[in-house]
C-alpha cells in the first residue's frame, strides 16, 4: 500500500474507530446501569436514547424534598395550601430538573406550568393510591417519576402534591463519568494501536534508512536492506539498495584504478631503468675508451639509439593510455579500401620484419572494392601493437607471422598469427587487461608496459568492432578482430529528379 493511502487509511480510522468504540461504550455502561436498577428505569422511552440515574440515589433525592416538606408541615398542611411555598420549593427543585403540581380534587391548584400539568393529571394515581411510606412510582408512558404526598385543605377538599421529575431530561452522573473514562481509554488504546502501526510501517523502515545511511557514511557498503514493502518505502529500500551498489562499484573501480596506477608507475620504474641503465653503460664504455676502435663505437652508438628508441615507444605508449584512460582518444574516420590499405601497411611492417629476420605471410581474400570505415593512423597502431606483442614472445629458430583478411559477408575478419610460444588458456581471456601480463617476471629481453593489447582492444571497440585470441602452447597465438562494412545505400534516381 502506498504511503499516501495509508496516511488516508489510518486518518479515516482515527476519526470512525473511536466512534464506534464510544457507542459501544455507552450502550454497555447504559445496559449495566439499566440492568442495576432492576429493570426499573426504562432507557429508551418513546425510541429516544435516554438514561436515568442511579436508580437508588434518584430515590434519595425525592426522599430529600419530602422529608423537607413534611417537616415544614408539622402536622399543619397549611403550608401546602400557600402558592408562595409552593414557589420556593418549586425553585429549588428546578436544578434537578423536576418540579411540583398539587391538585385539589380533580383540578390543578399549583403548578408552574399549568396546561402540561392538566394533561398529565389524569393519568396521576388518585388520593390515597399510593401509600405515603412508597418511594415513588415510575411511569414509563409518561417518562415521569413521581412521589406523591396526599393531605387535606382547610375546606376539606382531598389534596395531593407531586414531586415529578423528567426522567428523559436527566443525565447519570455515574454515567457522565464511566462514559468519561471509557472515552480516555478509548482514546489511549486507538493512539496505541494507530502509533504502533505507524511506527511499524513508517518509523521503524526510516530507522533502518538511518542506519543504512550511517553505514555508508562509515564507508560499510557492504550493509544490506532487504524488504517486502511496497509503495514509496518499498521504493525507498529500493533506491538504498541501488545506490548502495553503484557506490560499492564506483569503490571498488577506484581501488582498481589505483593499484593499476600503481603498477603502472612500478612498470614504468622497471621499463624505463633498464634502458636507461644500459645507455650509461655504453656511454661511460664510449668515455672510458673501452670501445677502442670505430667498431665498438659505432656498435655502442647504434645500441645506445635502439634503447633510446624503446623508451621513446614506451612513452608513446604511456602517452597513448592516458587519453584511453580519460576518455580523450580523438579519432578522424575516413573511408578506407581495404585491399590498398593493408597492402601498405604490410609493406611497412614488413621491411621492420625483414630486417628482424622474421618471414611474414599476407593473404587478403576480401573483394578488392571493399570499404570500411576507420582511422587509418589509430588502425596502424592496431596492428603494430600485435606484431610488435608477437614478436617479443617469439622462441623459435624460424620465427614467422601471418596476416589474413577473410571476407564475412557485413563485415572483414583480420587475423595475425605468429608460431611464439603461445598463450595458456587460464591466461587467454586475460590478456586485452590493462597491465595484465603473461610473462609475470618482466625479463628485460621481452619488457612492455603491459598495455598493449588494451590499447589495441579500446581502439577496435571505438571503431564499432570486436577482438579477440586464440592460442597454443608452444604452437603460437592468433589475434582475429572484426570490422563492419561500409556500405553505400542506393540512391533513387527517379525520387531525386522528383524532389
Amino acid at each position: 500500500m502506498k504511503l499516501r493511502t495509508r496516511l488516508r487509511v489510518i486518518f479515516f480510522a482515527i476519526i470512525i474507530m473511536p466512534l464506534l468504540l464510544t457507542v459501544c461504550a455507552f450502550v454497555l455502561i447504559g445496559s449495566y446501569l439499566y440492568y442495576e436498577s432492576g429493570g426499573r428505569v426504562s432507557f429508551f422511552p418513546a425510541g429516544e436514547s435516554s438514561i436515568s440515574e442511579s436508580f437508588h440515589e434518584f430515590i434519595g433525592g425525592f426522599d430529600l424534598v419530602y422529608e423537607k416538606v413534611w417537616e415544614d408541615m408539622e402536622g399543619d398542611t397549611s403550608k401546602l395550601q400557600d402558592r408562595n411555598y409552593l414557589e420556593r420549593i418549586d425553585k429549588d427543585l428546578i436544578k434537578g430538573s423536576s418540579y411540583i403540581v398539587v391538585r385539589k380534587g380533580e383540578a390543578v391548584f399549583y403548578a408552574r406550568d399549568v396546561k402540561n400539568a392538566e394533561k398529565i393529571l389524569s393519568q396521576l394515581p388518585e388520593y390515597a393510591d399510593i401509600p405515603q411510606d412508597s418511594p415513588g412510582f415510575f411511569y414509563p408512558e409518561l417518562e415521569r417519576y413521581v412521589k406523591q404526598l396526599d393531605f387535606r385543605f382547610d375546606d376539606g377538599a382531598q389534596g395531593s402534591m407531586f414531586i415529578i421529575s423528567r426522567t428523559n431530561t436527566m443525565i447519570s452522573k455515574h454515567l457522565l463519568i464511566d462514559m468519561f473514562i471509557a472515552i480516555v481509554l478509548i482514546l489511549v488504546f486507538t493512539s496505541m494501536m494507530f502509533t504502533r502501526g505507524i511506527s511499524k510501517s513508517i518509523i521503524g523502515p526510516v530507522d533502518q534508512l538511518n542506519i543504512a545511511m550511517n553505514k555508508i557514511r562509515d564507508g560499510d557498503l557492504d550493509y544490506s536492506l532487504k524488504t517486502d514493502l511496497t509503495g514509496e518505502m518499498g521504493n525507498l529500500f529500493t533506491n538504498y539498495e541501488d545506490m548502495r551498489l553503484r557506490l560499492k562499484e564506483s569503490a571498488e573501480e577506484k581501488k582498481q584504478h589505483e593499484r593499476e596506477n600503481k603498477e603502472l608507475i612500478s612498470n614504468i620504474s622497471h621499463d624505463l631503468k633498464t634502458p636507461i641503465t644500459a645507455i650509461k653503460g655504453y656511454v661511460e664504455g664510449i668515455m672510458d675508451g673501452v670501445a677502442d676502435t670505430p667498431e665498438k663505437v659505432d656498435r655502442y652508438i647504434k645500441t645506445i639509439y635502439n634503447k633510446a628508441n624503446d623508451m621513446d615507444k614506451l612513452i608513446n605508449e604511456l602517452t597513448l593510455y592516458s587519453g584511453i584512460d580519460n576518455n580523450r582518444m580523438v579519432y578522424n574516420y575516413h573511408k578506407i579500401n581495404v585491399a590498398d590499405y593493408f597492402d601498405d601497411c604490410v609493406e611497412e611492417v614488413g621491411l621492420d620484419l625483414e630486417a628482424k629476420g622474421i618471414e611474414l605471410e599476407y593473404t587478403n581474400l576480401a573483394e578488392p572494392d571493399t570499404i570500411v570505415i576507420a582511422d587509418p593512423e589509430q588502425m596502424k597502431k592496431v596492428v603494430n601493437n600485435i606484431i610488435s606483442n608477437s614478436v617479443k614472445y617469439m622462441d623459435k629458430p624460424k620465427r614467422k607471422i601471418a596476416i589474413r583478411i577473410l571476407d564475412e559477408v557485413d563485415s572483414i575478419r583480420v587475423e595475425i598469427e605468429d608460431n611464439g610460444k603461445g598463450i595458456a588458456q587460464k591466461d587467454l581471456q586475460r590478456i586485452f587487461e590493462r597491465f595484465y601480463r603473461t610473462d609475470t617476471s618482466r625479463n628485460s629481453a621481452q619488457g612492455g608496459s603491459g598495455i598493449g593489447l588494451s590499447i589495441v582492444k579500446k581502439i577496435i571497440e571505438d571503431h564499432g568492432g570486436y577482438i579477440w585470441a586464440t592460442s597454443r602452447e608452444t604452437e603460437g597465438t592468433c589475434m582475429h578482430f572484426v570490422l563492419r562494412k561500409y556500405v553505400e545505400l542506393p540512391i533513387d534516381k527517379e525520387s531525386e529528379v522528383i524532389s
